[in-house]
């Protein structure tokens, strides 16, 4: 059969689109969040693309062998096959040698600059697009995968779907700078972390400056105390040493006063208390709040002793970045 031109350009449209989409799978694997892949894939099917290109992105070191073997037969090979039907077809040693040029500022352009750009831009999207074609990809290729990873097996290493405190910082950060997200947004995701490193002793109330009022008195004792002290907790003690009734809201007993129930005891009008140890972990004590809608807390040594008071405003002062050591 005579060289035909009609051939040489479906040759360098098969050799530019396989490039073109190794090069763009290629980038779109390495810049698409596993995060995101993981909050699509749970909204789907077991079977579904999002899932299968979970567990490519999870031996992302096997995918990409697969990636670049391939576009390596197409730029490698191709380019041979190429070049030498393009000498039968251009029989001229210039004519070659545009050609020639020509074609590697195609390969450049077409087929790895601009699916790289788009992979990366539209990275979830070309990565579950990829999906089938890589996995039949694997299947063919199987034996010769199986000989690789036992010559390098850190092809063979799982990457784990992670995402360490550092990087959400980062990204928290980055996201502020860009205009995603507010500067006192990334500012309060950074101090989320802090909760972590602070216990309930850092933030709590010492025994001595906890406001404290006498279980046995009457609330016609105590008025002028809670007219000017405007601590919203009251610490309700007994009649020995660390024994807590209970604590008292003050604006339930200012509401009692109102009432006229003057003649009531501090002890019948408060709540049960709960204690907690000075060395819990902020971040476990906000659950705490959450689940019994308790603002305070009283916090106790090792021993059982009273030693602070803690409320969740505390805790909220943290994150709203007011607190300092």
């Amino acid at each position: 059969m005579e060289p035909n031109i009609l051939i040489l350009i479906i040759l360098i449209i098969i050799i530019l689109v396989g490039s073109a989409c190794c090069s763009g799978a290629e980038a779109a694997f390495l810049a698409v969040n596993s995060i995101r892949i993981l909050e699509v894939a749970t909204k789907q099917k077991p079977t579904s693309y999002a899932n299968q290109l979970l567990r490519l992105k999870k031996h992302l070191g096997r995918t990409l062998t697969v990636i670049t073997i391939t576009n390596n037969g197409f730029n490698i090979i191709g380019s041979l096959i190429l070049g030498v039907y393009g000498a039968l077809v251009i029989n001229n040693s210039f004519g070659l040698t545009i050609f020639t040029i020509g074609f590697y500022i195609l390969v450049v352009l077409l087929g790895e600059v601009l699916p790289k750009a788009i992979g990366t831009r539209f990275s979830l999207q070309v990565a579950i697009f990829s999906v089938p074609i890589l996995r039949t990809l694997n299947i063919l290729m199987k034996p010769f995968l199986i000989l690789i990873e036992k010559l390098f097996p850190v092809i063979t290493e799982e990457n784990e779907i992670s995402t360490d405190e550092e990087e959400i910082r980062q990204m928290a950060k980055i996201g502020s700078q860009k205009g995603f997200i507010e500067a006192d947004e990334a500012a309060m995701i950074s101090k989320v972390f802090q909760l972590n490193d602070l216990k309930a002793r850092d933030l709590m109330i010492p025994r001595v400056s906890a406001p404290s009022i006498d279980g046995s008195e009457m609330l016609s004792n105590i008025s002028d105390l809670l007219i000017s002290n405007n601590s919203p907790w009251w610490v309700v003690l007994g009649d020995k040493v660390d024994k807590i009734q209970g604590v008292a809201k003050r604006e339930l007993l200012l509401t009692a006063l109102l009432k006229g129930d003057n003649s009531k005891l501090v002890s019948e009008l408060c709540d049960p208390v709960e204690y907690i140890p000075e060395m819990i972990k902020i971040d476990k004590l906000l659950t705490t709040f959450d689940k019994d809608k308790k603002g305070v807390k009283v916090v106790v040594d090792e021993f059982g002793g009273f030693v602070g008071l803690i409320g969740s405003e505390a805790i909220l002062s943290v994150l709203a970045g007011w607190w300092k050591k």
